[in-house]
């Protein structure tokens, strides 16, 4: 198995809110709007994060 330092895992958090917050921005320039276009997208990232972080463990799985 894989294991991954929780200070790795910390800094998740921080970066994926900057970087959902600067593509929201680029898009819009009004709060309301960038904020929830930031939503989105971190919402997606995460998803997509996670889907990709079980196909990697099922094929670990799968192998081992």
């Amino acid at each position: 198995m894989i294991a991954i330092s929780v200070e790795y895992l910390l800094w998740i958090l921080p970066v994926l809110v900057a970087v959902s917050l600067v593509m929201a921005a680029t898009r819009h320039e009004r709060t309301d709007l960038i904020l929830s276009q930031a939503w989105r997208t971190g919402l997606w990232t995460v998803c997509f994060l996670g889907i990709v972080a079980a196909l990697i463990r099922f094929a670990i799985w799968r192998i081992g």
